[in-house]
């Protein structure tokens, strides 16, 4: 019987550190992306299903915006709205890539993007706590002015000037889901809850976007219990987790039991804003019923997912 996995791509797969984010360079990356993906569907007969992080696409639509506002007097759009234009435009270049690679290979599957809504709740305590920083930097005044008239919460971000942050709630499904699920039965390869998706909640029976940031993983975890994948794997641009990060003593973590992460995220060996989501997503994946997750590196993929490398999350 044919597997089925989840592949939650880091943010490398798209962009790398130190580009300046032009298409041509996205696109360069992409297509290595797509080559490893390939490789997995073709050499091990996976059913496939892809999510990926959209941070600084949003981060740089979210400036275009701010620039067209103060010269052109262009309205800005909503956080939401921001997300799913992302979404669209990742999820094309994507599935463009992959299915090029396929037909090199000379094979034709269908890829889908589902530009994907993702449930939380109105009384998660992240809204009353935001704290993920997006958007550009400010000075002092302009960030406080801007608080004052957008209801924006902001904060000096590290010395590199003021940042807005908004809440990171957790996420509860997508309202996609039953879309997703019948794309996956009948043999496409969906990429779907690019970014974590667009944060919704629900009222008196109707969706509304919420201004928030869903972390992707965690959202990719959501997603990988609604197709009931067997395997979830997260790749990003170091291969595995580490206990002791940084340290003398810092030992990186091959097989391991979910209890024995478990123990380990709660002891704080994982930080909050990269690797910590990350072990979370496959705890959860693995408490849920899932049968390995996996941490490993972008361009190691093919042998993570073969067992040979990586961090690889285990029920037992």
């Amino acid at each position: 019987m044919r597997k089925r996995i989840v592949i939650a791509l880091g943010g490398n797969a798209i962009l790398q550190r130190g580009q300046r984010g032009t298409y041509e360079e996205q696109m360069r990356n992409v297509r290595k992306t797509a080559r490893q993906i390939a490789e997995i569907i073709l050499h091990n007969d996976y059913e496939v299903v892809i999510t990926h992080g959209n941070g600084p696409q949003v981060g740089a639509l979210l400036l275009h915006m701010d620039a067209g506002q103060q010269v052109y007097g262009i309205p800005a759009q909503p956080m939401d709205v921001a997300g799913a234009m992302t979404q669209g435009q990742i999820g094309y270049m994507i599935g463009q890539a992959l299915m090029n690679e396929l037909r090199k290979k000379g094979v034709e599957k269908p890829v889908a993007t589902v530009v994907t809504q993702t449930v939380v709740e109105r009384d998660d305590p992240a809204f009353q706590n935001p704290s993920k920083p997006v958007g550009p930097f400010y000075d002092e005044e302009t960030a406080k002015r801007l608080a004052e008239e957008k209801g924006w919460t902001v904060v000096e971000d590290a010395g590199r000037g003021w940042r807005r942050v908004v809440p990171s709630p957790d996420p509860k499904g997508h309202v996609e889901a039953p879309v997703i699920q019948d794309l996956v039965e009948k043999g496409f390869i969906v990429i779907a809850s690019g970014g974590g998706g667009v944060p919704v909640v629900e009222e008196n029976g109707q969706l509304k976007g919420v201004e928030a940031v869903i972390d992707k993983d965690l959202a990719g975890e959501k997603l990988a219990e609604e197709v009931s994948a067997d395997i979830f794997m997260i790749l990003t641009d170091v291969n595995g987790a580490a206990v002791n990060y940084g340290k003398p003593d810092e030992r990186w973590l091959g097989r391991v039991t979910v209890d024995e992460l478990k123990r380990y995220y709660e002891e704080g060996h994982f930080r909050k804003g990269s690797m910590g989501p990350k072990v979370l997503a496959a705890i959860r994946f693995i408490e849920w019923g899932g049968e390995r997750a996996v941490i490993a590196s972008l361009d190691r993929a093919v042998e993570a997912l073969e067992g040979k490398t990586g961090t690889q999350v285990l029920p037992l």
